[in-house]
């Protein structure tokens, strides 16, 4: 009788354990195939061409930012690959519904890059600190970074190497053809880090 009153409370334990346990997995697997919903519906809302590239200007940087400054940097990183292995399968999720044709053209650079980009831009951001007015602008500035690194200038190094590779043109001239994604990554990256400093208790830490 001793021993089954002892070994109570340890299974009860152990069951709650197991069950914070699992919704910790449903919640994280929510936001994984949450944020990969919003890549394809970002592809999905349309996109802007710019002069001398054939990649254009869609909303996919933007939730990228946002998965990278909200999630653990294995849900970020798990959101991309479910996104990028449903277009691999042949499901329309790229821009202009195209699907695995897209991974093999001039814009697979940029969509590959989006997985090691966010997962830095995740490790790079640190704890927000939401103290003071002057603990949110180091966090907002901290985030703009962390988005700029992995979000911009990663997924351009892949984007630029591959669409060189693929096409034949030099890195520079692809790089150049590219200048008129800066100004509007630039902005994405200021909203999504305000956003996310100003909302950092859904964030992750």
């Amino acid at each position: 009788m001793n021993a089954q009153h002892s070994n109570q409370p340890l299974s009860e334990v152990s069951r709650t354990a197991d069950s914070t346990r699992a919704r910790r997995l449903l919640v994280s697997g929510a936001k994984v195939l949450l944020f990969a919903g919003l890549m394809w519906a970002s592809a999905a809302a349309g996109e802007i061409p710019v002069p001398g590239t054939p990649v254009p200007i869609t909303l996919q940087t933007f939730v990228v930012m946002l998965a990278a400054l909200t999630l653990s940097w294995r849900e970020a990183g798990s959101s991309m690959a479910v996104y990028l292995a449903a277009g691999a399968a042949g499901l329309p999720v790229f821009a202009g519904g195209a699907s695995t044709a897209a991974l093999f053209g001039p814009s697979a650079g940029f969509l590959i890059g989006f997985l090691p980009g966010v997962i830095v831009a995740a490790l790079l951001r640190g704890k927000a600190r939401t103290g003071s007015v002057a603990q949110r602008a180091l966090t907002a500035l901290r985030y703009f970074g962390a988005s700029l690194i992995g979000c911009v200038v990663v997924v351009y190094a892949f984007g630029f190497v591959i669409q060189s590779a693929l096409t034949g043109a030099p890195i520079a001239t692809v790089a150049l053809a590219s200048m008129g994604f800066v100004a509007g990554d630039l902005i994405k990256a200021a909203v999504a880090s305000l956003a996310c400093a100003g909302f950092s208790g859904f964030a992750r830490h």
